[in-house]
């Protein structure tokens, strides 16, 4: 028998949380996050999602041993958003998922969808963890390889698992892989030397001296270009708050670029060195000795992988071509700067929309290649 009950003790957050060491301990491409991390991301106290959430999660028990956790969740603000891109009114999500099983899954699901109905929510969609902006999705394609930093990964047999529970695919984001030791083809070189002529353009690096006021550049164009995309729901402030603080300490001046055309900034790129090749061998732990390694990584990081979490250009230049210019300008600097300092040989991109026509043109012309696929389902209740 299976039962599925609420965490409701400390003693349950811990279990719920060491649940995925140990499911995930015979793949060698899942990477142990942190502990510290995974439970300051469910503690409302200390995640600003929670400003505009509720969540309740699991844990599966089968003769006293867990077996399998999920959340459920409810974002206030996912319920405004038009029900055209994604969320809307009535949809819940569903996430943090482990499963030692067939069986097991399908008593989670069933829970959460149990819990889903009582809020009053007519449709569900998963794995979302907890947020847009966290790790959405289910791998299902490029299980080979291990995730980069805050990008997930997990066993295969989940998808079946998932679609036996009556889901269907909702939306894929794909990740693209590229050698960027390489220079770019001739038609990208002639297009960034076009740009580097035109004196309207001047891409500069972030200045992190200048922290929060970079910041909030990057969120307004983030807000304005992002804001048709499918899943998108604004951050709130204690979110950005949050958000600075985790990537601080891996945001490095020559990895972001904004572009400014007329002194105005109208795109930015976010690239990060890949965290993941630090904290892998710490197996979720700082301590006795990981705080000391990871902190030496940090100052003087060195890294296989750079990733492109988040690129944006303002709406109204989008159709344009300055906009592809100004974003092959941005990748080109970077990558410079990611090869010869920081000791970088590939770049992953993403996750992206597979319908977002824009920037898989941008990788293509840049000859990168889909690596990964992430599927988030859904069901009607």
């Amino acid at each position: 028998m299976i039962q599925v009950r609420p965490v409701a003790t400390q003693a349950d957050t811990r279990t719920f949380i060491d649940l995925a060491y140990r499911l995930n301990a015979d793949d060698p491409n899942w990477v142990p996050p942190l502990r510290s991390e995974v439970a300051e991301t469910i503690d409302p106290k200390r995640n600003g999602w929670f400003s505009h959430a509720e969540a309740q999660l699991f844990l599966a028990e089968r003769d006293g041993r867990a077996v399998g956790r999920i959340s459920a969740h409810v974002d206030t603000l996912a319920l405004t958003m038009p029900a055209d891109r994604g969320f809307g009114p009535g949809c819940g999500q569903w996430g943090l998922f482990e499963a030692e099983d067939a069986e097991t899954a399908a008593a989670l699901i069933a829970t959460a969808e149990t819990w889903l109905r009582n809020k009053g929510l007519t449709r569900a969609l998963g794995p979302i963890s907890l947020s847009i902006w966290e790790q959405p999705g289910l791998l299902t394609e490029g299980f080979d390889h291990p995730p980069t930093v805050m990008m997930g990964h997990n066993r295969p047999e989940y998808r079946a698992w998932i679609e036996a529970a009556g889901y269907s695919p909702a939306k894929e984001l794909v990740t693209y892989d590229l050698d960027i030791t390489q220079e770019f083809p001739p038609i990208v070189q002639r297009i960034v030397a076009a740009g580097e002529r035109n004196a309207r353009i001047n891409i500069r690096k972030v200045d992190k001296s200048r922290f929060e006021e970079e910041a909030a550049i990057i969120l307004s164009i983030l807000n304005d270009a992002w804001g048709d995309n499918w899943g998108f729901v604004p951050l709130t402030q204690p979110e950005i708050d949050d958000v600075g603080k985790k990537l601080k300490p891996i945001v490095f001046n020559d990895l972001i670029r904004i572009a400014e055309v007329d002194g105005e900034p109208v795109a930015f790129m976010i690239t990060l060195p890949d965290l993941n090749e630090a904290i892998a061998p710490l197996g979720g732990r700082l301590f006795p000795f990981g705080w000391a390694k990871l902190l030496w990584w940090l100052r003087r990081p060195k890294a296989r992988t750079m990733r492109v979490p988040l690129m944006g250009v303002v709406k109204r230049l989008q159709a344009s071509r300055l906009a592809s210019q100004l974003a092959f300008m941005m990748i080109e600097y970077i990558r410079r700067d990611a090869v010869s300092r920081y000791g970088a040989s590939r770049g992953e991109i993403g996750w992206i929309l597979d319908d977002n026509q824009g920037m898989i043109a941008i990788a293509d012309a840049i000859q990168s290649r889909i690596n990964k696929r992430y599927t988030i389902f859904g069901k009607s209740l």
